[in-house]
């Protein structure tokens, strides 16, 4: 026994370290509306319920909800069993639990022997399995099956399980991934199939041994465990029927019964408030009754949303957001994590609101059919939305920085370009946490080989500020670079003939007119058209990935700096970027996004803890950045944004503009989050180089306020009110690419009508980029 002791004031509270059987007393019964919900809408699951009931989707169920300090709701619903005779249901009915044997069983004892120091997420599976090493999988790690990331098949034959647990384990063994590690999500029961064998090898028990010793008992869950015995027997709920009786007490899912009955993918049995013992423990990070079953830090671990290839996201042994997630409220908090299981069982505990819904039910009984999921998520919403005194529990957080998917594929053993001849379309932004580039990254990775760099607009090295970047060589890693801002702008197929997979890893800035995007987009086309795989090595919209501004490209009049039908401020990283332009363009194209991880949608770099590289020569700060979309949309007319001075993109001005009246017309627009600031300056370069110009200096005020896009289009709406003899304002349209936005400006039609109608398709746009998006 682990005895850890508080000290609070004077006393001593003793947390009993799980190996010690908790003295459970029943988890409290409370009124709903003492538990902070509204009874009335609570009380409306009863017709979901019924109605479901109706159309013969299960025989019935039960639902139980609560909060940490007690059960709100609990309650039976429908027959138990229709045949061979009618049973009504109970709320003390035991069920299959199926695929909730997952993170309930199975990575509950992973974590715990990660605690124990026994194990490493990061550890490869043959490290403790050496058998598991054949064909292809001796780099396959825990955190890979925990996250359904392995490539591993979803369910090998049920042949393979004929001849006993020996020879099934066997052809585990010798299974080929069929996809590399980290490249495709596949839900895989053989993931914890083998997890729970990682957990016989190092403890010397069975997963349900040491889930019983280590969990269960100590939760006071008596009545969930493998095989139930009598009496629990006869009340558990049936399934099918199976060699000529009704599965009652034996596991439904055929490979886990081939294996005897106990797996790390199915096998448990439990009743709804057992569960929900497990639940109040997983909202009080890690501990019931005086009881710890594991750290709040390794509770943060376990639920905290890891991304997918694909996108969205798991947590170990969790689903959070994923392909997956049909039965997820949809008023659950991103801080939800849960499960569900094939006879009709689901389990979501969500932190944030302090809750669970727990829905318990035998689907399958009496002919296999039925359908629930949807029926789960309505009721978790429901109870999401009955809840009328929030109780968010404080949740332990782990100090983790935001890694670039450079940073990941690192991590990651380079895995997702094993085997492969790789070239990189890189520029000097493309370095990792410890500033090491990514080319040269490559160059050494073992495994892959590295034969070219493809340098975008500014050239490899970002110090070309030219119109043609020519080719040259990379002095460090001495592989040829070829540049795509010259005589070509996509790759061609003598560029690509020694090329496995084209990588591309660049800083964008999240304009639409910034042309790294265009070049990555020329580059999917190019991989698709010469069947090359493609890998986008993700990083952070600097400017966030929640706000969108500006119109979309007019259908058919895309160019370079308006590649695809997007607004100016799109929102979206590269590597979301990546997976709609495929997804639009139907590309035939083998695409891989290495996710960033620790990114927020809300943060903009300096959240970020990265370090700020220039993106371009005259792209200097994060200020400079946000400003862009509607600064640099003016660049193009006879106007200086400040190239060939210190702040480009914060002043504004020409020869023949006087800045104060034009100072004076936007400050009496009250534009939030900037001022403006009658200016003189002198470009020692570009446009107006060595002339004195008059103009503005954009101040930012309140950046949570700006919007760039407003700013640019209001500058545009005076200057043609105050100059529309001299200000040149077709050349507007060369980056807006909008023409009823530009025909509004012409007309002197006033600032709201012109921002109205540059809203133009900016709501199907939102509607459009959702499935693409990676990141919460």
């Amino acid at each position: 026994m682990i005895v850890r002791c508080v000290l609070v004031l004077t006393s001593c509270v003793v947390a009993l370290y799980a190996g010690t059987v908790a003295t459970a007393a029943d988890l409290p019964r409370l009124d709903p509306a003492a538990a902070g919900f509204d009874s009335a809408r609570l009380a409306t699951i009863d017709g979901l319920v019924e109605e479901m009931l109706a159309a013969e989707k299960m025989p019935g169920c039960v639902v139980c909800i609560g909060r940490r300090e007690g059960i709100a709701m609990l309650k039976a619903y429908g027959r138990r069993a229709v045949r061979p005779a009618e049973e009504p249901m109970t709320t003390d009915t035991v069920f299959d639990l199926a695929s909730l044997t997952k993170p309930v069983a199975t990575a509950t004892a992973i974590m715990r022997l990660v605690e124990d120091g026994k194990l490493r997420l990061s550890d490869p599976i043959a490290t403790h399995i050496p058998e598991f090493a054949a064909g292809g999988k001796e780099k396959l790690t825990v955190h890979d099956l925990l996250t359904h990331q392995s490539g591993l098949i979803a369910d090998n034959p049920i042949g393979d399980y004929a001849d006993g647990p020996a020879t099934a384990f066997e052809r585990i063994w010798n299974l080929t991934p069929l996809h590399p590690a980290a490249t495709k999500f596949i839900y895989s029961d053989v993931n914890f199939i083998v997890l729970g064998q990682l957990v016989e090898r190092l403890s010397g028990q069975s997963v349900a041994a040491f889930a019983k010793r280590h969990t269960f008992e100590p939760l006071g869950m008596a009545e969930t465990g493998y095989q139930p015995a009598e009496p629990l027997r006869a009340r558990t709920a049936p399934t099918e029927e199976r060699d000529g009786h009704w599965m009652r007490g034996e596991v439904h899912d055929p490979r886990c019964w081939k294996l005897g009955g106990v797996a790390g993918h199915a096998g448990l049995f439990g009743t709804a408030t057992d569960l929900a013992r497990y639940a109040t423990m997983m909202l009080d990070g890690g501990s019931l009754d005086g009881v710890r079953v594991l750290a709040p830090e390794t509770v943060a671990a376990m639920t905290r949303g890891w991304p997918i290839p694909g996108g969205g996201e798991r947590g170990l042994g969790w689903d959070k957001r994923s392909p997956l997630s049909s039965n997820r409220g949809d008023l659950l908090t991103e801080s939800a994590f849960g499960h569900g299981g094939f006879t009709g069982t689901a389990l979501w505990i969500d932190p944030a609101l302090d809750l669970y819904v727990i829905f318990l039910s035998n689907r399958v009984h009496p002919d296999g059919k039925g359908l629930v999921n949807p029926l789960i998520a309505r009721i978790a919403s429901v109870a999401a939305g009955a809840i009328v005194s929030p109780r968010g529990v404080p949740q332990a957080t782990t100090d983790r920085p935001v890694l670039t998917g450079i940073d990941v594929l690192v991590r990651d053993g380079f895995r997702q370009l094993a085997g492969k001849r790789v070239a990189v379309i890189t520029n000097h932004t493309g370095l990792d946490r410890e500033r090491r580039r990514t080319a040269t990254l490559l160059a050494q990775a073992d495994g892959v080989k590295l034969v070219a760099i493809f340098g975008p607009e500014h050239g490899a090295s970002g110090t070309f500020d030219q119109a043609n970047v020519p080719d040259g060589k990379d002095e460090e890693t001495g592989v040829p670079v070829k540049s795509l801002y010259g005589k070509t702008k996509r790759p061609t197929a003598e560029m690509l003939a020694d090329v496995d997979a084209l990588v591309f890893d660049i800083q964008d800035i999240g304009c639409r007119f910034y042309t790294y995007v265009s070049t990555m987009l020329e580059a999917m086309k190019a991989a698709a058209e010469h069947k090359k795989a493609f890998v986008v090595l993700d990083r952070p919209n600097p400017i966030d990935g929640v706000s969108i501004a500006g119109p979309r490209v007019d259908e058919g009049r895309g160019t370079f700096v308006g590649c695809h039908p997007i607004p100016l401020r799109h929102g979206m990283t590269v590597g979301e970027l990546a997976k709609m332009f495929a997804a639009d363009l139907k590309l035939d194209l083998d695409l891989t996004v290495v996710p960033c991880e620790g990114w927020r949608r809300a943060d903009a770099f300096d959240a970020t803890g990265l370090e700020w590289v220039n993106p371009s020569p005259n792209m200097r700060s994060l200020t400079e950045a946000f400003l862009y979309p509607g600064i640099g949309m003016l660049e193009f007319t006879n106007l200086s944004v400040g190239r060939g001075t210190d702040t480009p993109f914060e002043v504004l001005g020409a020869p023949w503009l006087d800045g104060r009246p034009l100072a004076d017309a936007l400050a009496a627009r009250k534009i939030p989050g900037v001022a403006f600031v009658p200016i003189r300056f002198t470009p020692a370069a570009s446009k107006f180089k060595g002339e004195s110009c008059g103009g503005i200096n954009i101040a930012v005020t309140d950046r949570a306020m700006l919007d760039p896009v407003r700013v640019g289009l209001e500058i545009a709406v005076a200057l043609r009110r105050l100059h529309p003899e001299k200000w040149e304002i077709e050349k507007v349209d060369l980056l807006l690419l909008h023409k009823a936005t530009l025909d509004a400006i012409r007309d002197g039609k006033g600032a709201d009508a012109v921002l109205e109608t540059a809203r133009d398709g900016l709501k199907e746009f939102g509607r459009r980029r959702q499935p693409h998006l990676l990141y919460q």
